[in-house]
């Protein structure tokens, strides 16, 4: 009986964790950055036109790019998704999905948002040059490409300096409002 309780009890521990660290400001921190990246330095795109895009997974929605126990807990606290075109700049990606999730009730920056799409190679080093040329910062790890808005454009947000975030990786992108929230996106079953 203890088991089941459990993974709720993580995950809303977690949702409680993340909606602090988006009201948290420690203007006095400096982010935390491990290789930053100028346009110049990133590659040019590749114009191999016999690369096959990836195919996206079945329908993704603003319930299955994150653990349905974190859609549940928003459910319980009212909330509700507000579905959007996924977009990198003015790059719509088509077969993507953004999901801002709040309180449709209330007037209120107090949300959290999430995006995945399938993506090519090519576009998406055009869209993390782009971003960058934008004064977007990049990092790379195992993981595959982070590419987050400007420490400086913050204001308060984000922890440890990090706010609106895109990961890049093998055949796709996910998107949050921070670097921490890339944690809940799956790729849709």
């Amino acid at each position: 009986m203890m088991r089941a309780r459990t993974p709720l009890l993580i995950t809303t521990g977690l949702l409680a964790a993340l909606v602090l660290a988006g009201c948290t400001s420690t203007p006095d921190a400096a982010p935390s950055v491990a290789a930053s990246a100028t346009a110049t330095d990133l590659p040019a795109p590749d114009t191999d036109t016999s690369a096959t895009p990836t195919t996206a997974p079945i329908d993704p929605t603003c319930e299955n790019i994150i653990p349905k126990s974190t859609v549940d807990d928003f459910k319980s606290l009212g909330w509700t998704s507000q579905e959007e075109p996924f977009r990198i700049g003015a790059t719509a990606l088509d077969d993507g999905i953004q999901c801002k999730w709040g309180d449709a009730k209330v007037a209120s920056d107090r949300v959290q948002i999430f995006g995945w799409a399938p993506i090519d190679d090519a576009t998406a080093r055009q869209a993390e040059k782009d971003l960058v040329a934008s004064g977007w910062k990049l990092e790379r790890d195992a993981t595959g490409d982070y590419v987050t808005e400007n420490p400086d454009w913050l204001g308060g947000r984000g922890a440890d300096g990090y706010g609106l975030t895109y990961l890049f990786g093998d055949g796709w992108v996910k998107f949050a409002d921070t670097r921490q929230s890339l944690l809940l996106v799956e790729t849709p079953q």
